[in-house]
């Protein structure tokens, strides 16, 4: 079989600290663009074809343990105990690999602009010959990362960790960016024989490229712009990289035909979807789950979350649409409306200062100002249900669970708590009671009193 037909599995580092984060969530569970890190990794990796995948996690963090199995399963999760090092790391995936055979690609968990497409480089070095393939980049700061140092025909002879290299090895452009790929059975067999003779006492995965070198094995390196392997170590490092997502995503949607006015005032995420034709305006938030369809206006200061938003639906300003909420073809969402879990048919609309929760409103109904749909008793949610045409008045609170019939019209300022049959008028009121010339005998009191004091 030539390397180029060979299986892939991949294995994630995840194993870190994350001290520099200064955070109590772990630095792979911070999220960009709404997704976090450990699932951007895993979204890569298998994007780059790897039908195996293993996360080497830390006994520190069992969040990122119990994240690893609720996406991948528990066969998935290595634990590397004590922490010696990222070639230790690697070697502790080994026993989950042990009936695999093919390339293993190696990556980091804290990469969260990497995308399959930046990995496809390493396999096809494998393809071409390459025992180790590296993945490198030239940063404009080379700093602290680890250096590719070649020979006159191009290929790399060994890494070195900047803490090691020499005055002249610190001038080396090209850096290591913690990635590789290599046949699974020699990666495991060269892992076994790197010492830790090194400033930290580790057993550096970055050492395998030296061992593979002695055994006359042909290490290359394919090279990527810094931003696709740009690690997040801490909360600066997290917003430069949730900038340049952002700015890719708004140029992506910018590209395919939505219009965005003001696009550095939208912030987007992950699996957001809008379609050519849309419209975005000033300072929206999209969080995870949103698809917008062609024509829809979303209108400034509006945050939607797991919502759909049908052709030529207008949403807000200043509207909120949470999980759930499906806004149908040419329907109104005005200004502070809240809808959360409620289908809202076609033509419908609320226009302004209203809370719809749990249930449906029909094609073409219309619900006044002040309306609240009262689907919580403390304990469990009820919903409420508002038939094709039907008018809600001004202030009315629909106590759930309630319908209200198609066609039908609620009295301004109503309490409905039982069922209302199509076409209609439910009125909840008081008596209005009036007394004439109390006003004038009210102030004329006051005055009064306060003369006397």
């Amino acid at each position: 079989m030539t390397p180029s037909a060979q299986p892939r599995a991949a294995v994630i580092l995840a194993a870190g600290q994350g001290t520099r984060m200064k955070s109590p969530i772990p630095k792979v569970l911070h999220k960009v663009g709404g997704r976090t890190m450990l699932d951007r990794a895993i979204d890569a990796v298998q994007a780059a074809g790897c039908e195996r995948v293993v996360v080497v996690v830390g006994a520190h963090s069992p969040a990122v343990r119990q994240a690893v199995v609720a996406r991948l399963g528990e066969a998935a999760v290595v634990v590397q105990d004590p922490p010696l090092g990222t070639g230790h790391a690697v070697l502790a995936a080994r026993p989950a690999l042990q009936d695999f055979a093919g390339d293993v690609l190696v990556t980091n968990a804290d990469c969260p602009l990497l995308e399959g497409k930046d990995l496809e480089p390493l396999f096809a070095l494998r393809a071409q010959g390459a025992q180790i393939a590296l993945l490198g980049f030239e940063p404009a700061d080379p700093g602290l990362y680890g250096r590719l140092i070649r020979g006159a025909d191009g290929h790399v002879i060994r890494i070195v960790e900047a803490r090691d290299a020499s005055e002249e090895e610190r001038h080396v452009r090209a850096c290591y960016s913690g990635m590789m790929a290599a046949d699974a059975c020699r990666l495991f067999n060269w892992l076994d024989k790197v010492g830790n003779d090194n400033a930290k006492g580790e057993y550096y995965l970055t050492s395998v490229v030296a061992v593979a070198v002695a055994e006359e094995a042909h290490v290359r390196a394919a090279f990527v712009p810094e931003s696709a392997v740009m690690g997040a170590d801490s909360q600066p490092q997290l917003t430069a990289a949730e900038a340049i997502f952002q700015q890719r995503r708004r140029h992506h949607f910018l590209s395919e035909g939505v219009a965005m006015p003001a696009p550095d005032t939208v912030h987007l995420s992950w699996d957001t979807e809008i379609a050519p034709g849309a419209t975005v305006e000033q300072f929206v938030v999209f969080g995870p789950g949103v698809s917008v369809a062609t024509g829809a206006v979303i209108r400034a200061f509006s945050h939607l979350e797991g919502a759909r938003v049908a052709e030529g639906a207008l949403i807000g300003p200043y509207a909120r649409l949470r999980p759930g909420a499906q806004i149908g073809a040419q329907a109104h969402i005005g200004n502070f409306v809240e809808v959360k879990k409620v289908a809202v048919g076609a033509g419908a609309k609320a226009n302004h200062l209203a809370y719809l929760g749990d249930g449906t409103v029909g094609a073409g109904a219309n619900i006044g100002a002040g309306t609240i749909f009262c689907n919580y008793d403390g304990f469990n949610k009820f919903e409420t249900h508002v038939g094709e045409g039907a008018f809600i008045g001004s202030n009315s609170a629909l106590v759930a669970p309630v319908r209200i019939g198609a066609g039908a019209y609620t009295g301004s300022g109503s309490v409905i708590t039982r069922d209302v049959a199509p076409d209609a008028l439910a009125l909840e009121r008081s008596v209005q009671v009036e007394k004439p010339g109390w006003a004038e005998r009210f102030r004329a009191g006051k005055r009064a009193r306060a003369a006397k004091a």
